[in-house]
């Protein structure tokens, strides 16, 4: 006999993990998915068995498990104090917090100094340095646009930053580009790579073979730095 309260079970990864998840019957006649706060929820059919639900949710593993990766991340938080670690193109950097009568942010090799008329602020503290990160980020991304702008053979209009949440870049039909700041975090490989990847779609609106070989072109090594930042977006929402 099924079981049409909500029924809190477990799913079994091929790594012998296990992914915790809520399951909602309804009267309904797909399968629907929700990672919030609360971890996993899974809305399925009445009379659709278990073991059907796990085989039809196989497929979206790797999306499961980074949007689970993300909601962990949203309860850890940054100690915006002298000591704590950030990463800018994927190095450590210390950041070193010191009161002042006035607000800067300066980077000395892999010190970040920042002077603070609030240095016991964290939230000040978060701000001065998103806003730092954010300039960097736009004169770094534009740069890197106008080298593989070239050897892509195309012609954005325009970047912009973005402050997307679950989206590293986006293309549209103005040939404008838009890139999450949250990617000068990352190592400079990654960065060429969601740069490309949008750059290709001003050829191929679309992810045909024709739009992956654009990219492959350009990166070779693509698909290992697409894993690569699957892997890191959790860590990099950790700011903003």
């Amino acid at each position: 006999m099924i079981n049409l309260k909500p029924t809190n079970l477990e799913l079994f990864l091929p790594s012998g993990k296990k992914i915790k998840y809520l399951l909602k019957r309804r009267n309904r006649r797909t399968i629907g998915l929700k990672v919030d706060h609360d971890g996993l929820v899974i809305h399925a059919p009445i009379l659709i068995p278990r073991s059907r639900i796990e085989e039809l949710i196989a497929p979206k593993l790797d999306w499961i498990q980074e949007k689970l990766s993300l909601q962990l991340n949203k309860k850890k938080k940054i100690n915006w104090k002298t000591g704590e670690l950030i990463h800018i193109l994927g190095n450590k950097v210390i950041l070193s917090l010191k009161a002042s009568k006035t607000n800067s942010v300066l980077q000395d090799k892999d010190i970040l100094h920042v002077d603070t008329n609030r240095v016991n602020d964290q939230v000040h503290s978060a701000k001065l340095v998103s806003k730092w990160l954010k300039e960097k980020a736009l004169k770094d991304f534009v740069r890197r646009v106008e080298v593989f702008s070239v050897k892509l053979n195309v012609h954005p209009s325009s970047v912009y930053l973005s402050n997307a949440k679950s989206r590293w870049g986006s293309c549209n039909s103005k040939r404008e580009i838009r890139l999450n700041w949250r990617l000068i975090q990352a190592p400079p490989h990654i960065i060429n790579y969601v740069i490309c990847h949008e750059l290709a779609h001003l050829k191929e609106m679309n992810h045909s073979n024709r739009f992956w070989e654009e990219v492959e072109k350009v990166l070779p090594e693509y698909r290992s730095s697409e894993k690569e930042l699957k892997t890191l977006s959790s860590d990099l929402y950790l700011i903003g």
